[in-house]
């Protein structure tokens, strides 16, 4: 896939020259759910550029429990803090919607980020976009009842889909939410008797998205 024509806003946004000089470092790759890009803890090899679908930021707490503390879809990049300060991972990345991403190796990413002001620029405009997102959710997290932060979650998954239907299991919501299955499935399940989603086994269609909001 050109750089030129890419669904990731932010090389989009590039001028057509600074995107003919990063083509030759970006490979573009079509990803499955559940495809992890980087480990907390580890180093960052490459920093991703999401045409489509949605990568989750997630926390991996010391008892093995996991909760998402930001999602990634075209308007950013992915591991770019971490690249850029030649430091390890503060959280685990993964495909959480089938994707097709560009990646950079980081050595590539840094020099590029040196060399080209607009890039960098670029590069840190969406971390700290970013940044502004994983505080609201932390917020919302702590504030908002869980149908409140389920709602909040289906949305941010429905911005970056096309169509109304968002693939996901029941399973992988507990775990983006830190909670039990269980309490996903009731939670689901009174949005749905409210008319806001419909609601079945791997997949949630938004049937209201006003009243969702």
């Amino acid at each position: 896939m050109s750089a030129l024509v890419s669904g990731n806003r932010l090389l989009g946004a590039l001028t057509p020259a600074l995107q003919e000089a990063l083509r030759p470092h970006l490979e573009t790759m079509s990803l499955d759910r559940g495809t992890v890009l980087h480990e907390c803890d580890e180093p960052v090899e490459h920093v991703y550029f999401p045409h489509d679908g949605m990568v989750s930021m997630v926390a991996v707490l010391s008892n093995g429990a996991t909760a998402e503390v930001n999602s990634i879809g075209a308007e950013g990049v992915a591991g770019a803090s971490a690249a850029l300060a030649r430091r390890p991972a503060t959280t685990r990345a993964l495909v959480q919607m089938a994707a097709t991403l560009s990646r950079m190796e980081s050595g590539r990413f840094r020099a590029a980020a040196a060399e080209h002001p607009q890039f960098r620029t670029a590069v840190d405009r969406a971390t700290d976009a970013m940044l502004s997102q994983s505080q609201q959710f932390g917020a919302c997290n702590l504030i908002h009842q869980m149908e409140a932060r389920l709602a909040r979650w289906i949305l941010s998954c429905h911005d970056r889909v096309l169509g109304d239907e968002v693939q996901l299991t029941q399973e992988f919501l507990g775990e983006m939410l830190g909670v039990r299955r269980t309490t996903v499935t009731e939670v689901a399940g009174a949005l749905q008797d409210r008319g806001l989603i419909r609601y079945r086994r791997g997949a949630i269609t938004v049937t209201d998205r006003d009243r969702l909001e």
